[in-house]
Protein backbone atom coordinates (compact mmCIF):
# COMPACT_ATOMS: atom_id res chain seq x y z
CA UNK A 1 0.00 0.00 0.00
CA UNK A 2 2.91 2.33 0.62
CA UNK A 3 3.94 2.48 -3.03
CA UNK A 4 0.35 3.09 -4.16
CA UNK A 5 0.02 5.91 -1.65
CA UNK A 6 3.31 7.42 -2.81
CA UNK A 7 2.21 7.47 -6.42
CA UNK A 8 -1.09 9.04 -5.47
CA UNK A 9 0.46 11.76 -3.34
CA UNK A 10 3.19 12.64 -5.80
CA UNK A 11 0.70 12.58 -8.66
CA UNK A 12 -1.58 15.01 -6.84
CA UNK A 13 1.35 17.26 -6.00
CA UNK A 14 2.38 17.37 -9.63
CA UNK A 15 -1.00 18.58 -10.83
CA UNK A 16 -2.98 15.57 -11.93
CA UNK A 17 -0.15 13.90 -13.78
CA UNK A 18 -2.49 11.22 -15.12
CA UNK A 19 -4.69 13.68 -16.97
CA UNK A 20 -3.54 16.36 -19.41
CA UNK A 21 -5.78 19.26 -20.35
CA UNK A 22 -7.42 19.35 -23.75
CA UNK A 23 -5.47 21.64 -26.06
CA UNK A 24 -5.45 21.28 -29.83
CA UNK A 25 -6.27 17.60 -29.96
CA UNK A 26 -8.33 15.21 -27.88
CA UNK A 27 -6.79 12.71 -25.53
CA UNK A 28 -7.00 9.04 -26.34
CA UNK A 29 -10.25 7.77 -24.84
CA UNK A 30 -9.70 4.01 -24.96
CA UNK A 31 -6.56 1.97 -24.26
CA UNK A 32 -5.24 -0.03 -27.19
CA UNK A 33 -4.75 -3.79 -26.79
CA UNK A 34 -1.24 -4.56 -25.57
CA UNK A 35 -0.40 -6.43 -28.76
CA UNK A 36 -1.25 -3.53 -31.12
CA UNK A 37 1.84 -1.95 -32.75
CA UNK A 38 1.78 1.85 -32.42
CA UNK A 39 3.52 5.03 -33.59
CA UNK A 40 3.77 7.06 -36.80
CA UNK A 41 7.36 6.07 -37.58
CA UNK A 42 8.37 3.58 -40.26
CA UNK A 43 8.74 0.74 -37.72
CA UNK A 44 5.53 0.28 -35.76
CA UNK A 45 6.44 -0.29 -32.12
CA UNK A 46 5.28 -2.82 -29.56
CA UNK A 47 5.31 -2.68 -25.78
CA UNK A 48 6.59 -5.73 -24.00
CA UNK A 49 7.88 -7.15 -20.74
CA UNK A 50 11.11 -9.10 -20.55
CA UNK A 51 11.55 -11.63 -17.73
CA UNK A 52 15.22 -10.71 -17.43
CA UNK A 53 14.24 -7.09 -16.62
CA UNK A 54 10.98 -7.37 -14.63
CA UNK A 55 11.31 -3.87 -13.17
CA UNK A 56 10.97 -2.15 -16.57
CA UNK A 57 8.89 -2.02 -19.75
CA UNK A 58 10.35 -2.21 -23.26
CA UNK A 59 9.23 -0.37 -26.41
CA UNK A 60 10.80 -1.46 -29.68
CA UNK A 61 10.07 -1.89 -33.38
CA UNK A 62 7.77 -4.87 -33.79
CA UNK A 63 9.96 -6.20 -36.60
CA UNK A 64 13.56 -5.64 -35.56
CA UNK A 65 14.80 -6.97 -38.89
CA UNK A 66 12.94 -4.19 -40.72
CA UNK A 67 14.79 -1.43 -38.86
CA UNK A 68 18.11 -0.81 -40.63
CA UNK A 69 21.28 -0.17 -38.70
CA UNK A 70 21.54 -0.24 -34.94
CA UNK A 71 18.95 1.11 -32.54
CA UNK A 72 19.95 3.90 -30.14
CA UNK A 73 18.99 3.29 -26.51
CA UNK A 74 16.58 5.52 -24.58
CA UNK A 75 16.12 5.15 -20.81
CA UNK A 76 12.91 6.80 -19.54
CA UNK A 77 11.88 7.89 -16.04
CA UNK A 78 8.12 7.98 -15.49
CA UNK A 79 6.20 11.03 -14.39
CA UNK A 80 5.63 10.97 -10.61
CA UNK A 81 8.48 8.40 -10.64
CA UNK A 82 5.59 5.96 -11.08
CA UNK A 83 6.17 2.23 -11.13
CA UNK A 84 4.03 1.66 -14.23
CA UNK A 85 5.98 1.43 -17.46
CA UNK A 86 2.92 1.80 -19.69
CA UNK A 87 1.76 5.15 -18.29
CA UNK A 88 3.32 7.02 -21.25
CA UNK A 89 2.69 4.29 -23.80
CA UNK A 90 1.52 6.52 -26.67
CA UNK A 91 4.47 8.86 -26.32
CA UNK A 92 7.12 6.16 -25.89
CA UNK A 93 5.71 4.01 -28.69
CA UNK A 94 5.99 7.00 -30.99
CA UNK A 95 9.69 7.34 -30.20
CA UNK A 96 10.36 3.61 -30.59
CA UNK A 97 8.55 3.53 -33.96
CA UNK A 98 11.30 5.73 -35.39
CA UNK A 99 13.92 3.09 -34.64
CA UNK A 100 14.85 3.12 -30.95
CA UNK A 101 14.86 0.76 -28.01
CA UNK A 102 13.05 2.61 -25.21
CA UNK A 103 13.21 1.20 -21.69
CA UNK A 104 10.81 2.74 -19.16
CA UNK A 105 10.96 2.34 -15.41
CA UNK A 106 8.26 0.15 -13.98
CA UNK A 107 6.56 -3.04 -15.20
CA UNK A 108 3.44 -2.92 -17.36
CA UNK A 109 0.56 -1.75 -15.18
CA UNK A 110 -3.20 -1.83 -15.75
CA UNK A 111 -4.38 -0.60 -19.14
CA UNK A 112 -6.40 2.12 -17.44
CA UNK A 113 -3.26 4.20 -16.78
CA UNK A 114 -2.79 4.60 -20.54
CA UNK A 115 -6.05 6.58 -20.87
CA UNK A 116 -5.47 10.10 -19.63
CA UNK A 117 -8.46 11.93 -18.22
CA UNK A 118 -9.49 15.53 -18.71
CA UNK A 119 -8.84 17.97 -15.88
CA UNK A 120 -10.24 21.48 -15.66
CA UNK A 121 -7.87 24.19 -16.93
CA UNK A 122 -6.58 26.75 -14.44
CA UNK A 123 -8.68 29.86 -13.95
CA UNK A 124 -7.54 32.88 -15.99
CA UNK A 125 -4.82 34.74 -14.14
CA UNK A 126 -4.43 32.02 -11.53
CA UNK A 127 -0.86 31.61 -10.24
CA UNK A 128 0.91 28.36 -11.11
CA UNK A 129 0.59 25.60 -8.53
CA UNK A 130 3.39 25.13 -6.04
CA UNK A 131 5.09 21.87 -5.18
CA UNK A 132 4.75 20.62 -1.60
CA UNK A 133 8.02 20.44 0.29
CA UNK A 134 7.43 17.08 2.01
CA UNK A 135 6.96 14.55 -0.77
CA UNK A 136 6.87 10.85 0.12
CA UNK A 137 9.67 8.55 -1.09
CA UNK A 138 9.20 7.75 -4.79
CA UNK A 139 8.27 4.24 -5.91
CA UNK A 140 11.13 4.13 -8.46
CA UNK A 141 14.72 5.32 -8.26
CA UNK A 142 17.27 7.07 -10.45
CA UNK A 143 19.44 3.96 -10.45
CA UNK A 144 16.78 2.19 -12.52
CA UNK A 145 17.73 4.31 -15.53
CA UNK A 146 21.28 3.04 -15.11
CA UNK A 147 19.88 -0.49 -14.77
CA UNK A 148 18.09 0.00 -18.11
CA UNK A 149 21.31 1.08 -19.84
CA UNK A 150 23.31 -1.75 -18.30
CA UNK A 151 20.69 -4.30 -19.34
CA UNK A 152 20.54 -3.04 -22.92
CA UNK A 153 24.30 -3.11 -23.33
CA UNK A 154 24.45 -6.63 -21.91
CA UNK A 155 21.71 -7.76 -24.32
CA UNK A 156 23.67 -6.27 -27.20
CA UNK A 157 26.49 -8.71 -26.40
CA UNK A 158 24.41 -11.84 -25.79
CA UNK A 159 24.15 -14.15 -28.82
CA UNK A 160 20.81 -15.50 -27.59
CA UNK A 161 19.23 -12.04 -27.27
CA UNK A 162 16.83 -10.50 -29.80
CA UNK A 163 18.98 -7.37 -29.50
CA UNK A 164 22.31 -9.09 -30.17
CA UNK A 165 24.45 -6.58 -32.07
CA UNK A 166 21.29 -4.60 -32.90
CA UNK A 167 21.86 -1.72 -30.45
CA UNK A 168 24.09 1.33 -30.80
CA UNK A 169 26.12 1.29 -27.60
CA UNK A 170 27.51 4.73 -28.35
CA UNK A 171 24.14 6.48 -28.68
CA UNK A 172 22.26 6.60 -25.38
CA UNK A 173 19.64 9.09 -24.18
CA UNK A 174 18.24 9.52 -20.71
CA UNK A 175 14.80 11.12 -20.54
CA UNK A 176 12.07 11.64 -18.02
CA UNK A 177 8.95 13.60 -17.20
CA UNK A 178 8.48 15.59 -13.98
CA UNK A 179 9.91 13.45 -11.15
CA UNK A 180 11.34 11.18 -13.85
CA UNK A 181 13.06 14.23 -15.33
CA UNK A 182 14.92 14.69 -12.04
CA UNK A 183 16.02 11.07 -12.35
CA UNK A 184 17.29 11.78 -15.87
CA UNK A 185 19.23 14.83 -14.67
CA UNK A 186 21.00 12.73 -12.03
CA UNK A 187 21.89 9.98 -14.50
CA UNK A 188 23.15 12.56 -17.03
CA UNK A 189 26.49 12.41 -15.24
CA UNK A 190 27.00 8.87 -16.58
CA UNK A 191 29.76 9.13 -19.22
CA UNK A 192 27.84 6.82 -21.55
CA UNK A 193 25.00 9.31 -21.96
CA UNK A 194 24.89 11.05 -25.36
CA UNK A 195 21.97 13.40 -24.69
CA UNK A 196 19.42 14.22 -22.00
CA UNK A 197 15.79 15.24 -22.45
CA UNK A 198 14.15 16.80 -19.39
CA UNK A 199 10.39 17.07 -19.83
CA UNK A 200 8.17 19.19 -17.58
CA UNK A 201 10.89 19.15 -14.96
CA UNK A 202 13.85 20.85 -13.37
CA UNK A 203 15.77 20.72 -10.12
CA UNK A 204 14.19 22.31 -7.08
CA UNK A 205 15.86 25.42 -5.64
CA UNK A 206 16.87 23.51 -2.51
CA UNK A 207 18.38 20.09 -1.96
CA UNK A 208 16.17 17.27 -3.17
CA UNK A 209 15.98 13.49 -3.26
CA UNK A 210 12.77 13.60 -5.32
CA UNK A 211 14.11 11.12 -7.87
CA UNK A 212 14.91 8.49 -5.27
CA UNK A 213 18.66 8.78 -5.70
CA UNK A 214 21.32 10.86 -4.02
CA UNK A 215 20.80 14.38 -2.77
CA UNK A 216 20.79 16.79 -5.72
CA UNK A 217 21.39 20.54 -5.86
CA UNK A 218 21.69 23.01 -8.71
CA UNK A 219 25.45 22.33 -8.65
CA UNK A 220 24.71 18.90 -10.13
CA UNK A 221 23.82 20.60 -13.41
CA UNK A 222 27.58 21.04 -13.88
CA UNK A 223 27.84 17.27 -14.24
CA UNK A 224 25.75 17.26 -17.41
CA UNK A 225 28.31 16.67 -20.14
CA UNK A 226 26.22 16.21 -23.29
CA UNK A 227 23.53 18.18 -25.17
CA UNK A 228 20.36 18.66 -23.14
CA UNK A 229 16.80 19.68 -24.01
CA UNK A 230 14.24 21.06 -21.57
CA UNK A 231 10.69 20.69 -22.94
CA UNK A 232 7.68 21.85 -20.95
CA UNK A 233 4.41 23.69 -20.80
CA UNK A 234 4.17 27.43 -20.15
CA UNK A 235 3.98 29.26 -16.82
CA UNK A 236 0.95 27.17 -15.83
CA UNK A 237 3.32 24.16 -15.71
CA UNK A 238 4.39 23.51 -12.13
CA UNK A 239 7.94 22.82 -13.35
CA UNK A 240 8.22 25.87 -15.63
CA UNK A 241 10.25 28.00 -13.22
CA UNK A 242 12.57 25.19 -12.11
CA UNK A 243 13.27 24.16 -15.70
CA UNK A 244 13.92 27.74 -16.74
CA UNK A 245 16.32 28.24 -13.84
CA UNK A 246 18.20 25.08 -14.80
CA UNK A 247 18.52 26.33 -18.37
CA UNK A 248 19.82 29.71 -17.20
CA UNK A 249 22.68 27.96 -15.39
CA UNK A 250 23.77 25.79 -18.32
CA UNK A 251 26.67 27.44 -20.13
CA UNK A 252 29.01 24.51 -20.73
CA UNK A 253 26.90 22.25 -22.99
CA UNK A 254 24.56 22.71 -25.96
CA UNK A 255 21.14 23.36 -24.45
CA UNK A 256 17.57 23.88 -25.65
CA UNK A 257 14.60 25.21 -23.77
CA UNK A 258 11.26 24.90 -25.56
CA UNK A 259 7.93 25.47 -23.93
CA UNK A 260 4.48 25.19 -25.45
CA UNK A 261 1.96 27.95 -24.97
CA UNK A 262 -1.33 27.02 -23.36
CA UNK A 263 0.11 23.76 -22.07
CA UNK A 264 0.16 22.66 -18.44
CA UNK A 265 2.38 20.25 -16.55
CA UNK A 266 0.56 17.33 -18.15
CA UNK A 267 1.88 18.15 -21.63
CA UNK A 268 0.42 16.40 -24.67
CA UNK A 269 1.36 12.86 -23.68
CA UNK A 270 -2.27 11.72 -23.57
CA UNK A 271 -2.87 12.57 -27.22
CA UNK A 272 -2.41 9.98 -29.95
CA UNK A 273 1.31 9.40 -30.51
CA UNK A 274 2.17 11.86 -27.74
CA UNK A 275 0.94 14.95 -29.60
CA UNK A 276 3.37 17.83 -30.12
CA UNK A 277 5.66 16.65 -27.32
CA UNK A 278 6.09 13.38 -29.19
CA UNK A 279 7.07 15.22 -32.38
CA UNK A 280 9.58 17.49 -30.67
CA UNK A 281 11.20 14.75 -28.60
CA UNK A 282 11.48 12.44 -31.62
CA UNK A 283 13.12 15.18 -33.70
CA UNK A 284 15.64 15.95 -30.96
CA UNK A 285 16.60 12.27 -30.66
CA UNK A 286 16.87 11.87 -34.43
CA UNK A 287 19.24 14.83 -34.56
CA UNK A 288 21.33 13.95 -31.52
CA UNK A 289 21.41 10.16 -31.73
CA UNK A 290 21.14 9.56 -35.48
CA UNK A 291 22.76 12.68 -36.94
CA UNK A 292 19.61 13.55 -38.89
CA UNK A 293 20.31 17.06 -40.22
CA UNK A 294 16.71 17.50 -41.38
CA UNK A 295 15.49 16.84 -37.84
CA UNK A 296 18.07 19.29 -36.54
CA UNK A 297 16.49 22.07 -38.54
CA UNK A 298 13.60 21.99 -36.10
CA UNK A 299 16.02 23.55 -33.58
CA UNK A 300 18.77 25.32 -35.55
CA UNK A 301 18.84 28.79 -37.09
CA UNK A 302 16.76 31.93 -36.72
CA UNK A 303 14.01 30.32 -38.80
CA UNK A 304 14.11 26.93 -37.10
CA UNK A 305 10.96 24.86 -37.44
CA UNK A 306 10.03 25.18 -33.80
CA UNK A 307 10.88 28.90 -33.82
CA UNK A 308 8.28 29.49 -36.52
CA UNK A 309 5.57 27.51 -34.74
CA UNK A 310 3.31 29.99 -32.90
CA UNK A 311 2.57 27.40 -30.22
CA UNK A 312 6.19 27.26 -29.07
CA UNK A 313 8.74 29.55 -27.41
CA UNK A 314 12.38 28.57 -27.98
CA UNK A 315 15.61 29.49 -26.22
CA UNK A 316 19.01 28.05 -27.17
CA UNK A 317 22.62 28.00 -26.03
CA UNK A 318 25.62 26.61 -27.91
CA UNK A 319 23.44 24.65 -30.36
CA UNK A 320 25.18 23.77 -33.59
Amino acid sequence: MTSIRSVALIGAALVALAGPHRLNAENVSQPAPATVPMGTGPYKAVMQADPSLPTHTLYRPADLAAAPGKLPIVAWGEGACANEGNRFRWFLSEIASHGYLVIATGPIGPASVETWRETPPPAPGAPPPTLPTNLPPPPTHSSQLVDAIDWALAQNNRPDSAFYRRLDAGKIAVMGMSCGGVQAIEVSADPRVTTTVVMNSGLLPDKTTMGGGRVLTKDDLKLIHAPVAYISGDASDIAFTNGGDDFSRLEHVPALRAYRRGTTHAGTYGEANGGDFGKVATAWLAWRLKGDAAAGRMFLGADCGLCKDPHWVVERKNLR
